[in-house]
């Protein structure tokens, strides 16, 4: 009779683990490296549109690119490592600047209507019945939902709406910037024009020419932001007119003028685009790299220096590390510290001494165009410094007769 072989059964099993999507696991992992580089008990700085235009504008440089994405405190950085920059806005300043804000959006933004429907050739009377939706919600992801919702609801409607500091959401090195415009109105056509309220005076019809430009560059960047909930809104488009408005001649009257910022976008998606991955360059520090403020500066310089920076003269009214990278640069003999179409301009010569060397012919290659210029030109200045005290006896110090 044969034998019946007893038979195993598998051992009952617990079912797996549901695990997070790869996607969600990475963006943990990187908001608790960012906050590691932060500091532990140092709450993350908003990314505003300024900082994220002078972003935009030096692409180039990882170190602003990493600790903008962190939410580092640069103010605080910078005056941990002794060199704190002697600028910002002072605190009368940014009083008029809301007083004059409120005064332009005042009776349910009726006087800002009239001048985004006069500067924009509206046809018929100015809008009367508009539309304030209530934006708020819990944190700037929330806001920033709400915001979207408000636009699809407003345009879908087909009225004439305000939105007030809306909540805006861009993607910037792989990392969610909330940008805070001072208003978007959306037209019964379906557009939406960015409104930016600036305290600066507009004397005789226009304003300093600088002044519009950061203002146009800022603009852009909540253009960019709004295209993206465009491309998911029926019958929405983005106007590339920006209505800057400001006080007129040196009155707290509200003035008002169109900006085109088609360049301005355009410039900045492609140097958005440019920008190394947040994660990439926290990535590649040192184990153990952090920018806590309560960190010693010896500590503190170590961790800065270990990202690369793209210094230049422009990052002095835009960076708020800006003297420390130029202390650096100039230590260095960077030439970079020259300007950017000074570097430009040299090639392979990265230094202040290699300039000079190449210049008195101890180093470089004649054939190379730039040496070769460096040295016709020392040539040149050797000739008028050789002929120069002839010609002041000649003519005197002042240029006149010779009589002293």
């Amino acid at each position: 009779m044969p034998r019946h072989r007893p038979v195993h059964l598998p051992r009952p099993t617990s079912p797996p683990r549901p695990q997070a999507p790869r996607d969600v696991r990475s963006a943990v992992t990187l908001r608790q490296r960012l906050a590691e580089l932060r500091g532990p008990a140092v709450a993350p700085r908003p990314l505003d549109a300024r900082a994220l235009a002078a972003l935009a504008a030096n692409p180039g440089c990882k170190r602003r690119a990493l600790l903008d994405g962190a939410g580092v405190d640069k103010t605080a950085l910078a005056t941990a490592l002794g060199s704190p920059a002697p600028f910002g806005q002072s605190q009368f300043a940014f009083m008029r600047g809301n007083a004059f804000e409120a005064k332009v959006k005042a009776d349910g933004g009726t006087e800002l209507m009239r001048l985004l429907h006069e500067r924009l050739g509206e046809p018929g009377e100015p809008p009367r019945d508009v539309t304030v939706p209530d934006l708020s919600a819990a944190g700037p992801e929330g806001r920033a939902a709400r915001t979207a919702l408000a636009l699809r609801e407003t345009t879908g409607a087909g009225g004439w709406a305000l939105l007030d500091h809306p909540m805006l959401a861009l993607e910037v090195a792989g990392s969610p910037a909330y940008l805070e415009p001072d208003a978007v109105v959306v037209h019964p056509d379906g557009t939406w024009t960015v409104v930016e309220i600036k305290s600066f005076p507009m004397i005789d019809g226009s304003a300093d020419a600088a002044k519009v430009g950061a203002a146009a560059r800022q603009s852009a960047v909540y253009v960019l932001a709004l295209e993206r909930i465009a491309a998911a809104t029926e019958g929405a488009q983005v106007g590339h007119r920006v209505l800057l408005v400001c006080p007129k001649d040196f009155s707290n009257l509200p003035a008002a003028s169109v900006v085109d910022v088609r360049k301005q976008c355009a410039v900045t998606r492609r140097q958005l685009i440019r920008l190394t991955r947040i994660e990439d360059i926290a990535a590649a520090l040192p184990e153990g790299t952090t920018f806590d403020p309560e960190r010693s500066p010896e500590e503190l310089g170590r961790a800065v220096e270990s990202v690369t920076a793209a210094y230049a003269p422009e990052c002095l009214a835009a960076c708020e590390l800006a003297f420390h990278c130029r202390g650096k640069a100039r230590a260095e003999g960077a030439v970079e510290a020259l300007g950017r179409s000074v570097r430009g301009e040299l090639g392979g010569l990265t230094t202040v001494g290699a300039v000079l060397a190449a210049a008195a012919g101890k180093e470089g290659d004649p054939a190379d165009p730039t040496v070769s210029a460096l040295r016709h030109a020392a040539a040149l200045r050797a000739e008028a410094l050789s002929a120069s005290p002839a010609l002041i006896r000649r003519t005197g110090p002042e240029g006149g007769s010779g009589c002293h």
